[in-house]
């Protein structure tokens, strides 16, 4: 039998052909990582070496502030801005760009920024403006240009010129000293791969498509969005809001390590100023790489920037807006009869919790063009009525009578006098003979309650002289006067006699008992003590900040509604407490506020002053509403004002505002019913 023959098969021959082939795939691999590695590695290591990456940051938007309800008061605008990125300008080509730059902007009517002190006076020689005194001795320090404190201005232009290899002979005066502006301020501000120079603001959106459209001609200059502050209403309340502006080298150095730049805003003054830590928002982080020929290849957003939080005011827009107003139309009036009356300041206060209602200056401005218009700044700065000086918190004024019920509050807890204790009034107060004060009336027997209603000067002179300037000063702070009353923005401590005062005699304590002497107070602290009675004499914190929410409202960050803070408690016992509100009950029914009061819808406690003064006199409110359930204390002041009309009026427009919002004060009994000719005490 024979064996069956076996024929060959083309699986051996396949095998042995993928063996190959994979052996010389691998033997490829190899000879490629072997000239990766050893012999062109020295010519990759320099491309690896020649890119670069910079981490850049990105603008966060500051966050809004609001009034009580939420209504807008400062947000953000869109706006539009020039950036130097040096990542992208060539080297060496800045003065070039700067130069065309400036002339566009120029033939724009557009404005850069402008940082440097230095300007060319009628003869034509470069000095240094005035009051710039830190940025100045910076420019001549080692820092900036190593020169000595006595270099003058034409001093550092030369150094300049060297510094930044200009030309001065190639450029007008002008143009140099421009020139040279923006690159100080480039160098000022940390300009580098890392950080793009901010050349101009708040540019029109023609500027943007020009720069774009010669985008060839100015390598490295940017167009991008940027946030403005903006605020509608901007006569609202702009002492209370404040402004936000370049950070200086003072506060820079302070905050550079919580992450601060030099080309960074900062909250100058007011709300805007105190809130900072909340409003700023968090930058963002974005990582750029860029090549040795300056090929930009990679940019990728990192950190997300985060926009500030929202800050919520306790003030109320449309009482502050009747506010302002009324007062505007009483000062107005007032200075028909009394030429030198030009001010006041006017202020409500919620009795819940001491928050602030409506904090009224006058005369104000416009919070948007101080902030946009550099015209209107200097015509403001250069106005003798001092529109920019806040005189609701920082005016110290003379308050007269209205300082009567913390001398009587203080006579009764001291027992100094009782309830049923009379004094004679016989008109001129003459216990010292070198200082005789005159009571505008002949009241004879006057009980405590009577002199308040009938502001008896010389009832008040005799008991601040039992008193004594040291206890009267003692309970005087405890209302809130002479002394801050908690606000989150600046005020002023106001002044009291006694404690301030540089000379004192005895006489003095019987002019500083009937709200004369030294005595000067602020209208924040006048509503504060006008509260603090209306409280039963427990001081809370007086306050502008409702809450503070995350930028979506959502998370609540600080809450001053909940937990009212008490600040003091005076010391007064109910009872003689109830016996002064009681007598500032009589001034509004039928004392020196009847004729405004008298047949007021809203029950009110009230006291009138009129302060004599250089120049007219002062004429102050303060009162508290209604008077048995008590939800808003005011106080104003009417500097110069003359007649008590006028600051009476001004109060009756402010309850008015409030009451017909609460529904509690109807349209036809809410008319004026004032005299003119009134006076009051």
């Amino acid at each position: 039998m024979k064996r069956a023959e076996i024929k060959p098969t083309n699986s051996g021959i396949r095998a042995a052909f993928c063996a190959f082939f994979t052996i010389l795939i691998f033997a490829a691999f190899v000879v490629r990582l072997f000239s990766w590695q050893i012999i062109e590695s020295s010519e990759y290591q320099e491309d690896v070496l020649s890119a670069a990456s910079y981490t850049m940051t990105t603008e966060a938007s500051r966050g809004e502030i609001l009034d009580r309800s939420g209504k807008e008061l400062v947000v953000n605008d869109a706006g539009y801005m020039i950036l130097f990125n040096k990542l992208y300008m060539k080297k060496n080509t800045e003065n070039d760009i700067i130069d065309k730059l400036i002339d566009l902007m120029k033939l724009r009517h557009e404005e850069w920024i402008d940082a440097l002190p230095i300007y060319i006076d009628s003869n034509g020689s470069y000095q240094f403006e005035d009051n710039n005194d830190d940025t100045i001795d910076y420019i001549r320090s080692k820092a900036m240009l190593n020169m000595n404190k006595y270099a003058t201005a034409e001093d550092c232009m030369a150094a300049f010129s060297e510094r930044f290899e200009l030309d001065e002979t190639k450029y007008t005066k002008e143009k140099f000293r421009d020139i040279v502006s923006v690159r100080y301020n480039m160098e000022f501000c940390g300009y580098n791969n890392s950080t793009p120079y901010k050349f101009a603001e708040n540019i029109s959106r023609d500027m943007v498509a020009i720069v774009l459209e010669n985008s060839q001609g100015f390598p490295g200059v940017e167009c991008g969005s940027t946030f403005l502050r903006y605020c509608s209403n901007g006569d609202l309340s702009p002492h209370l809001l404040g402004s936000v502006g370049a950070i200086s080298q003072a506060e820079y150095n302070d905050l550079k390590d919580k992450g601060y730049g030099l080309d960074d805003k900062i909250g100058k003054s007011g709300i805007e100023g105190a809130m900072e830590e909340y409003l700023r928002g968090t930058k963002g982080e974005k990582r750029v790489t860029k090549t040795s020929d300056g090929t930009i290849v990679e940019e990728t957003e990192t950190v997300k920037a985060v926009p500030g939080n929202s800050v919520y005011l306790t003030i109320d827009s449309n009482l502050q807006k009747a506010t302002n107003e009324a007062l505007a139309k009483n000062v107005q009036a007032a200075a028909a009869y009394y030429p030198d009356c030009i001010a006041g300041a006017a202020v409500m206060i919620d009795l819940k919790d001491f928050s602030v209602l409506a904090c009224s200056s006058y005369p104000g401005y416009d919070l948007q063009k101080y902030n946009t218009d550099e015209k209107y700044y200097r015509q403001l700065m250069g106005d003798d009525t001092l529109p920019l000086f806040d005189r609701s918190l920082t005016g110290n004024f003379i308050i007269g009578s209205t300082f009567k019920p913390c001398v009587a509050a203080a006579a009764l807890e001291e027992g100094v006098i009782a309830e049923s204790s009379t004094i004679f009034c016989s008109q001129n107060y003459d216990f010292y003979k070198n200082d005789i004060i005159r009571c505008m009336g002949y009241h004879s027997n006057e009980t405590v309650t009577d002199a308040l209603r009938d502001s008896c000067n010389y009832f008040f002179a005799d008991v601040g002289r039992q008193l004594g300037i040291n206890a009267m000063d003692y309970y005087a702070e405890k209302f809130g006067l002479g002394v801050h009353t908690g606000i989150e923005i600046y005020e002023s401590t106001g002044i009291l006699a006694g404690r301030d005062s540089t000379v004192w005699y005895e006489g003095n304590t019987c002019q500083a008992a009937i709200g004369q002497s030294d005595n000067a107070f602020t209208p924040i602290q006048l509503a504060t003590y006008a509260a603090t009675i209306a409280n039963d004499g427990v001081r809370l914190r007086t306050h502008f900040v409702d809450k503070i929410t995350d930028f979506t409202g959502q998370e609540i960050i600080l809450d001053n509604s909940k937990e009212p803070e008490v600040v003091e408690t005076v010391g007064i016992s109910t009872e003689n407490m109830k016996i002064v509100k009681e007598g500032m009950r009589q001034v509004a029914v039928s004392g020196t506020a009847k004729d405004v009061f008298g047949k007021y819808q809203i029950p009110i406690a009230a006291k009138t002053g009129t302060a004599e003064n250089i120049g007219s006199d002062n004429v102050t409110f303060i009162a508290y509403a209604p008077y048995e359930k008590p939800e808003v204390a005011l106080a104003v002041v009417i500097e110069h004002g003359g007649k008590g009309t006028y600051s009476m009026n001004t109060a009756k427009a402010m309850l008015d505002a409030y009451f017909k919002s609460t529904g509690k004060l109807k349209e036809n009994n809410s008319k004026k019913n004032t005299s003119s000719n009134t006076s009051s005490r």
